[in-house]
């Protein structure tokens, strides 16, 4: 049986009703009984036609504003605070600081996505502001300070947006020989480590400690990392080992625990090498390109070299063989080469071929004249 009720001590209005034979009691979130009651007559014609209810909306949900600055202060990682303070901002601004959790609707999240298109902004930022917004409102659904979140159940889509992503630059192996030529010692040894290992230079090749790094077992640990599968170990190649061994020398523990320090401040790491980078690449009379294409070079060529892509993305650190295409081009001398054996191939298949109809020799052999 159907029916409203008051709880002592609480202005709002309950609802009891039957569902699948299971007794059900929710609260509407309203202390006006006309509008209790039409809550509770949708929830029972959901009901009875077998659809998913709509889910109530809270009058006194959070302000965005006041929840997101919660949400905020709960991320451990700075960095990954100011990636989502930046979307943060940008979902406030639009929605307002006023507007209400539970007003965030998927349709309102659908004029969002639009707005944002419209300032000429990439799908890939427009995809960091939605996995925000979906992370602060999964969590106050979680905490049950609105009914449900928008992105339940995949009500709202991402946009695509590898067609927009930048493309990595492949540099060819005579490339990299002009780079490393030109590149100062300490940039020679991360375009190595990034070239053989495929790290990310800004979250694990740049923080790297000596003691992460066991030349006995010819292995580095990636300790701190963008994900949790970035955690990982990876295997030093014989090159590698070399030149890390090299830069060692050259500074190594005594110097700074970093294996890239800061030269005025030996107890910090650095956090960039824009500058010796964009010499290196004139010098080398190369074109531009983003130091971290070359994460995308270690994985083409671990691709071209016959690795499947589970492997691939083990050892780059993901979880997902999703994003092998993203960084797996083929390498032009692994191109080369592919059309080097083709050309083999055919040349042997054409032999054969000549070999199989070529007529049986007469050498040797007498003719017979018949006799008149």
């Amino acid at each position: 049986m159907a029916r409203l009720f008051k709880r002592e001590g609480c202005k709002n209005w309950f609802m009891s009703f039957t569902e699948h034979g299971v007794q059900r009691c929710e609260a509407t979130h309203t202390t006006n009984r006309r509008l209790a009651q039409k809550i509770l007559d949708t929830r029972l014609g959901a009901i009875a036609e077998g659809r998913q209810p709509f889910p109530l909306i809270r009058s006194d949900a959070p302000r965005l504003k006041n929840w997101t600055d919660k949400f905020l202060e709960s991320v451990p990682n700075p960095q990954t605070k100011r990636r989502y303070t930046s979307s943060v901002r940008n979902l406030v601004g639009y929605f307002g600081e006023q507007a209400r959790l539970s007003e965030i609707t998927p349709g309102r999240i659908e004029e969002f996505k639009q707005a944002r298109l419209k300032e000429e902004v990439s799908p890939a930022s427009v995809n960091r502001d939605l996995a925000t917004a979906r992370l602060f409102l999964k969590q106050a659904a979680r905490q049950r300070l609105i009914a449900r979140s928008p992105f339940a159940d995949d009500q709202i889509d991402f946009l695509e947006e590898r067609k927009s992503r930048r493309r990595p630059r492949i540099i060819t192996f005579q490339e990299e020989q002009k780079l490393l030529g030109s590149a100062t010692p300490l940039l020679r040894a991360l375009v190595v480590l990034l070239l053989e290992t495929g790290l990310r230079v800004g979250k694990e090749a740049l923080p790297l400690t000596w003691a992460d790094v066991d030349f006995a077992d010819g292995i580095i640990h990636v300790r701190q990392s963008k994900t949790l599968a970035g955690r990982r170990i990876v295997y030093l190649s014989k090159l590698c080992a070399a030149e890390l061994l090299n830069w060692k020398n050259l500074t190594g523990p005594d110097f700074s625990p970093f294996v890239f320090p800061n030269p005025s401040k030996q107890g910090n790491h650095l956090k960039g090498v824009r500058k010796l980078w964009v010499k290196a690449l004139k010098d080398a009379k190369i074109e531009y390109f983003r130091i971290y294409d070359l994460r995308a070079n270690f994985a083409s060529r671990l691709s071209a070299a016959g690795a499947p892509d589970n492997l691939v993305a083990g050892v780059i650190g993901h979880s997902s063989t999703s994003i092998v295409q993203t960084y797996a081009k083929v390498v032009d001398e692994y191109r080369r080469d592919a059309i080097r054996k083709l050309e083999v191939y055919r040349s042997e298949q054409e032999e054969k071929a000549v070999s199989t109809t070529k007529p049986p020799s007469t050498a040797g052999v007498t003719e017979s004249i018949p006799t008149i």
